[in-house]
């Protein structure tokens, strides 16, 4: 898994935080965009960290535990205009890519966390992403803000590696254009969605 990878795990986490807090039985979540983020670091040249993330994630959980999450690869931002324009051609390999990621949750077990409880949980998931699909699984943290809205977060930093979806060459194109001798190949991912209905 790599960069999409994360990001995609970001987002369903987020997805899954929701459904987790699901408490009505009657109403679908969708995520908050402007409260809604996933980030992914790497690090180059061996000592260089450096921070970033997809500024377009969309999630849902439907009444019945299914959930769809939704990351628009060409949404992302590192800070830096030429970066984000290099890795859009030719890591993700187009401005309207997408990450979509799909699973399930048992939402009888969450239907009772109250406002100002949290929970951690387990989720597993399959993300797809240009005909490649990839397992997912993470810790998640959900927190009932209000009866209507849930905080969800990744409990610990997930890591995944850019082999995984076939992003090495991408990468390795990146490196030649910035001129760099290296671009780690395993990338911290982290997550915070928050959802209402």
């Amino acid at each position: 898994m790599k960069h999409l990878t994360r990001l995609a795990t970001v987002a369903t986490l987020m997805t899954t935080l929701t459904t987790f807090a699901y408490a009505g039985g009657h109403a679908n979540w969708a995520s908050v965009p402007d409260q809604s983020s996933v980030g992914f670091g790497s690090i180059k040249k061996d000592t260089v960290g450096e921070v970033h993330h997809f500024e377009d994630v969309s999630g849902t959980v439907s009444e019945a535990g299914e959930l769809a999450v939704s990351i628009n690869l060409g949404s992302v931002e590192t800070y830096i205009d030429i970066r984000n324009e290099r890795m859009i051609e030719h890591v993700f390999q187009a401005a309207d890519a997408k990450a979509t990621l799909a699973g399930e949750v048992d939402m009888d077990e969450f239907n009772d966390l109250a406002v100002g409880e949290t929970t951690l949980t387990d989720f597993e998931g399959v993300l797809s992403l240009g005909g490649l699909e990839a397992d997912i699984e993470a810790e998640l943290l959900v927190a009932r803000l209000t009866e209507d809205r849930v905080l969800v977060t990744t409990a610990n930093m997930i890591m995944l590696s850019t082999a995984d979806l076939g992003f090495d060459a991408g990468i390795d194109t990146l490196m030649q254009l910035a001129k760099l001798p290296g671009i780690t190949r395993v990338t911290p991912v982290t997550v915070r969605m928050v959802f209402e209905k």
